[in-house]
């Protein structure tokens, strides 16, 4: 006898094995809504320090606040400039919690604190992630599988990553291939890296 199994709609999930809000349209508004926590917190520290020096700020930004915001961001990875801005808003407001950095622009906090912007810091997480994965740190048989692009006469590196085209805005900009360009741009910059290098060598 055949059962017949209802499934029931649901406007959001939460993959509770990693934490992450998706809804039925494959975004992350809800998760990056999770981003009030951050603030939550960012509040606590302002009202147990009064007088905040630039060493413990840092401390406590990357070991309290900071996470909250970028916990499992290779899956969450905002594209949208709204939503990119809106989370960049969170550690805005926390740089201003150094007195003597209050009155001077966002950018120039962020050099004198020697932090980088979130949106920046996605970018070598993600690398890091395409590493785990091609050298099967991660169990094999549920990790993401990545291919490398067919051998050619052309030029290029046996490790570049295979590129597709999609039609979507969910599938252009998921991890699988958000990663593919990332990868030939984290390889220029280390390449005049490079070159900077060895010719300050030189001078």
């Amino acid at each position: 006898m055949e059962t017949q199994h209802i499934l029931e709609k649901l406007n959001s999930i939460n993959d509770r094995p990693i934490g992450v809000i998706f809804d039925s349209n494959l975004t992350f508004k809800d998760h990056m809504a999770q981003k009030n926590k951050a603030y939550s917190v960012l509040g606590i520290i302002k009202r147990n320090f009064i007088h905040m020096d630039e060493s413990s700020f840092i401390l406590l930004n990357k070991s309290m606040v900071r996470p909250h915001l970028e916990y499992a961001n290779s899956v969450w990875c905002p594209h949208k400039q709204g939503d990119i801005k809106e989370l960049e808003k969170n550690p805005k407001r926390a740089t201003e919690l150094v007195i003597n950095l209050k009155k001077i622009p966002y950018k120039d906090r962020l050099m004198h604190l020697k932090l980088p912007t979130l949106k920046y810091r996605r970018l070598p997480g993600d690398m890091i992630e395409v590493f785990k994965i091609k050298h099967n740190i991660y169990d094999p048989e549920v990790s993401l599988e990545l291919r490398y692009y067919p051998k050619s006469n052309t030029r290029g590196n046996k490790y570049k990553l295979l590129n597709h085209t999609f039609h979507y805005d969910t599938r252009k900009y998921s991890f699988s291939a958000r990663i593919v360009n990332i990868s030939g741009i984290v390889c220029l910059i280390l390449l005049l890296m490079l070159i900077l290098f060895v010719c300050s060598k030189h001078l």
